[in-house]
């Protein structure tokens, strides 16, 4: 069984493989003048897994050629991020169904797929290949007990993110809750935990994607308002747009956590051992 990534997955990749045991493939990117991309990768096995966060249209093109550069083989796909995922519903008429859209297009070939808690399980169905989602609750909550936080509140942004609060803290059996918004008026919104007080507690958030921070970013204040004494803030994907980590600095947040879904300055936290475990089950 060997492995081979994407260009924006290699250092997890790397870190899968070292797990595992199974080989690394050296995989060469390229462009032509045109902008279309170009991938050539190593001598595959008779299994080949491909690691793959589909962060961007370059990245789900790239997954789209390795699939197809091992159709000698048999192909596990490990998507840890699953760009186009949100869009899993018809909002407004003529709209596409993205996430469908994608999930088809990367089943063609593939024998299983792995995803990294993917923002709504329901998604799964659209693949035309077994597909299983895999959490790295357990990993976040190592990471925060290694924080050294004191008697931690871990809070969700939302009651929709309480679940997953909920496995993050069994980690370490701390407190758990979600945040509640409550409309004061037209214009202004209270953000609170819903039934513990975060006043005199440190409070990690927890969410599976940070992408723009706004919510969280107004939440901290709020929670500072109410007493916090230190607000820290972790996730599975740690997309960071628009700004997103300057805004949760600005707002008082302490630090700022990821892990190598999406790969970048935050991610410190690995999804590699939960991805080894469950390609070890195959």
């Amino acid at each position: 069984m060997k492995i081979i990534s994407t260009e924006r997955s290699q250092v997890l990749a790397a870190r899968v493989s070292e797990i595992t045991g199974y080989q690394l493939l050296d995989t060469k990117f390229n462009r032509f003048p045109d902008g279309e991309l170009y991938l050539r990768t190593g001598e595959t096995d008779e299994e080949t897994i491909i690691v793959s966060s589909v962060v961007d249209n370059d990245a789900l093109v790239q997954t789209l050629l390795a699939i197809d550069a091992c159709d000698s083989s048999r192909i596990t796909l490990v998507l840890p991020y699953l760009g186009y995922a949100r869009q899993d519903k018809r909002f407004t008429a003529g709209e596409p169904i993205s996430a469908r859209a994608v999930a088809r297009a990367l089943s063609r070939g593939v024998d299983q797929i792995c995803v990294v808690n993917i923002h709504d399980p329901a998604v799964l169905q659209y693949f035309d290949a077994p597909a299983t989602n895999i959490s790295i609750a357990p990993a976040i909550g190592g990471y925060i007990r290694e924080l050294g936080v004191r008697n931690p509140l871990i809070l969700a942004p939302d009651d929709g993110a309480a679940a997953f609060a909920a496995e993050v803290a069994a980690v370490g059996g701390w407190d758990t809750d979600h945040l509640e918004k409550t409309r004061l008026s037209g214009d202004t919104v209270r953000m609170e935990p819903k039934s513990l007080p975060a006043a005199s507690r440190e409070v990690v958030i927890v969410d599976d994607i940070i992408s723009t921070g706004g919510t969280l970013a107004t939440a901290a204040g709020m929670l500072y308002g109410q007493g916090a004494t230190a607000i820290h803030a972790v996730c599975v994907h740690g997309v960071l747009s628009s700004g997103a980590y300057a805004r949760l600095r600005a707002a008082g947040v302490a630090s700022v956590a990821s892990s190598d879904t999406y790969e970048n300055a935050t991610s410190c936290i690995s999804a590699a051992s939960a991805i080894a475990e469950r390609l070890r089950q195959c």
